[in-house]
């Protein structure tokens, strides 16, 4: 078995372990997890896979890939949390495995392999592998578009021998252009947007030099719209041009207003990436600064990759909603740049500066902070409650009863000592060794820390509700919310399609003369509600910051 092979079945063999198991272990998260995870259960339930629905409805905001993939997976498994996070477990696969043949063929073997490793060890790259949300499959098919254009350059303009670039430049342009029609599927043409403005600010950056001719750009922009054009040509012909309308108007109120309350202040990514890529992000940092880099194509790759970076910081902190995956592509560009600075390292062209121990263990001592100090401080919830908000609801969820050990801390004890290990071997001139310990050891940590945490964050935030959802399951019955937003009704009382229409008048539900009994639940306010002065209408408990009630049928 040659080396290539070998360390791609590994690091598959590696993805699985971290990726795979306990996918299942905590439901789904409100709302972006249990919404994707619902329209793909609505698929399966409809038997109509060309069109997304959502409570029934058609949903306008995504288009249908990842969808697919999701409702894939529950005909194989059955409708779970397993099979909504199972397709990004599969892409984290994937990842690994196309990072550390990219890398083996621009820089070497040890190149590749520090790039699928910082990939795996840093914070939020890993934990989207293990989630139900749409982004790791559109990054991944953004960037590989972008390598594609990329190598058509190369072979253009002979910077590369035929063992880098061995098909012919036409293919790679046409390869690229049907997997960006992969992520414009996904969800939607911000992903040619994105691509044509890194080649954009490449091409002015190259004093305007046509690095691939107009002819073969409008080709790559063809076949990138070929796949959405096949979709979103028949679903405008059988349901006309609604789909592209609310879409769109989606998309502008995305980039134009805080939706959905996601606001916040111009640096909000930069931050996000800093603490949340760690520690990638602490090496990525240094590849800013000018670089030792021998052959030209590999000077040029590092160039292709802080453009993207920057486009898509700048891009996503001008879009006024602010959500941490919205700059999630520049795992890809970060995680690069970290691996030159950890090869730099081994080759002694760098030095393992001061800043570069501070940043790790300024970045890292959050995360041991965190995970020690939420154990302990969960003893003391009377200091806990006593800081946060004090409305009856964020009360109300503060009074779950969670059960802390005190050995949820060991996460954070397990990162103290890798983070010592690893910067002492940084230290003494031990950089290989130092690289695999500090990431495989955060990619451990990760885990550990899921384990420990993810379920009894899931038990404050939401499992009254979704346990209230749960037992209406098989009953003949509407469940809403009242006041609030969540899909939970839909996915976890495992809703069947709406035979009534009056279902969706909620003046109906609260007033008219209902069919069945409605269950309505709402979050804990200081000042009774509309549904408190209705005399059919029965309070029938409150836990955890969440009152239920029950209107029955007369």
């Amino acid at each position: 078995m040659n080396q290539k092979l070998f360390y791609s079945l590994l690091l598959a063999g590696l993805g699985a372990l971290f990726f795979i198991p306990f996918l299942g272990g905590v439901r789904l998260f409100d709302w972006d997890e249990i919404n994707f995870a619902e329209c793909a259960r609505e698929m399966i339930a409809l038997g109509d896979y060309l069109r997304v629905h959502i409570d029934y409805k058609p949903f306008f905001e995504k288009p249908p890939f990842f969808f697919w993939c999701q409702s894939a997976m529950m005909n194989l498994f059955g409708v779970s949390e397993f099979s909504a996070r199972l397709p990004n477990a599969i892409c984290g696969i994937i990842t690994l495995v196309y990072l550390y043949q990219l890398g083996q063929k621009l820089n070497g073997h040890r190149f590749g392999l520090l790039w699928a490793l910082a990939y795996l060890g840093s914070v939020t790259p890993h934990l989207y592998f293990r989630s139900g949300i749409i982004d790791p499959f559109f990054n991944l098919f953004i960037f590989a578009s972008l390598v594609n254009v990329i190598f058509a350059s190369w072979k253009r303009e002979r910077l590369t021998t035929p063992i880098h670039t061995p098909k012919p430049q036409w293919l790679y342009l046409l390869l690229g252009g049907l997997v960006l029609g992969l992520g414009i599927l996904t969800k939607g043409p911000v992903a040619y947007l994105i691509v044509g403005l890194v080649l954009f600010v490449y091409w002015v950056l190259s004093r305007f030099r046509f690095f691939i001719s107009p002819i073969q750009f409008i080709g790559f922009s063809l076949a990138a719209g070929l796949a959405a054009l096949a979709w979103g040509g028949l679903e405008t012909y059988l349901h006309g041009p609604v789909f592209v309308r609310e879409f769109l108007t989606y998309n502008v109120r995305l980039f134009s207003t805080p939706d959905a309350g996601h606001g916040g202040f111009p640096g909000y990514h930069f931050i996000i990436l800093l603490v949340g890529c760690f520690p990638a992000s602490i090496f990525a940092i240094r590849a800013f600064a000018p670089m030792f880099i021998e052959r030209n194509y590999q000077r040029e790759f590092r160039r292709w990759m802080l453009i993207l970076f920057w486009v898509v910081l700048i891009l996503f902190s001008v879009v006024q909603s602010k959500i941490v995956h919205y700059s999630s592509l520049c795992y890809f560009p970060l995680t690069y740049l970290a691996a030159l600075t950890l090869v730099q390292l081994e080759e002694r062209k760098i030095q393992f500066s001061l800043w570069l121990r501070a940043g790790l263990i300024g970045i890292g001592g959050i995360f041991i902070l965190a995970t020690v100090a939420a154990p302990f401080l969960a003893q003391r919830m009377d200091l806990v409650r006593a800081w946060a908000d004090q409305d009856p609801f964020t009360q109300g969820n503060l009074n779950a009863a969670i059960n802390w050990t005190g050995w949820e801390a060991l996460p954070g004890v397990w990162l103290l000592i890798v983070l010592a290990v690893a910067i002492r071997w940084y230290s003494t001139r031990q950089p290989g060794q130092a690289s695999v310990a500090l990431f495989g050891g955060m990619a451990v940590f990760i885990t550990l820390t899921l384990w420990f945490f993810i379920g009894r964050i899931e038990g404050i935030s939401q499992d009254a509700a979704m346990r209230f959802f749960e037992r209406t399951q098989g009953q003949n019955v509407y469940v809403r919310t009242y006041g609030y937003r969540s899909y939970g009704p839909f996915f976890y009382t495992m809703k069947p399609p709406v035979t009534n229409p009056n279902y969706y008048n909620d003046d109906w539900l609260m007033h008219g003369r209902i069919d069945k009994d409605v269950l309505f639940i709402r979050k804990s306010t200081t000042a009774p509600t509309h549904l408190d002065s209705l005399p059919d209408v029965r309070r029938t408990g409150e836990e955890n910051g969440f009152v239920f009630y029950r209107r029955q049928a007369r």
